[in-house]
């Protein structure tokens, strides 16, 4: 009566596995935050010593570009001593301002002339 190579028809589903597929439905696995990327402290001294204060007087001022980002990077000091640095070696006459922004001062080399 019935031709071979069509399928049974599925048994009716109850209430309550139609409800359990209801609310399990395209829900998957929840996602998983990362806890993004950690950046590592730094141990920048807060207090010049004779060594790096020795260092600062000798070799900064023969860099080109100077600014407290780079004395705070290349001396291991922290921003405000940094800034410190900075303004005794203007004080000495070592380095001669080329812009003073309120946020980033950049200076240079005093040029003997």
């Amino acid at each position: 009566s019935r031709p071979a190579n069509m399928p049974k028809a599925a048994a009716p589903k109850s209430k309550e596995a139609k409800a359990k597929a209801a609310t399990s439905g395209g829900k998957g696995k929840k996602k998983k935050w990362s806890k993004g990327k950690v950046k590592e402290k730094l141990q920048n001294l807060v207090l010049f010593d004779k060594a790096t204060y020795e260092k600062l007087i000798a070799d900064i001022p023969k860099n080109k570009l100077i600014t407290p980002s780079i004395i705070s990077e290349k001396l291991k000091v922290n921003g405000s001593l940094a800034r410190k640095a900075v303004k005794e070696l203007l004080s000495k006459g070592l380095i001669r301002v080329i812009d003073a922004h309120h946020a980033q001062a950049i200076f240079t080399r005093a040029s003997h002339s």
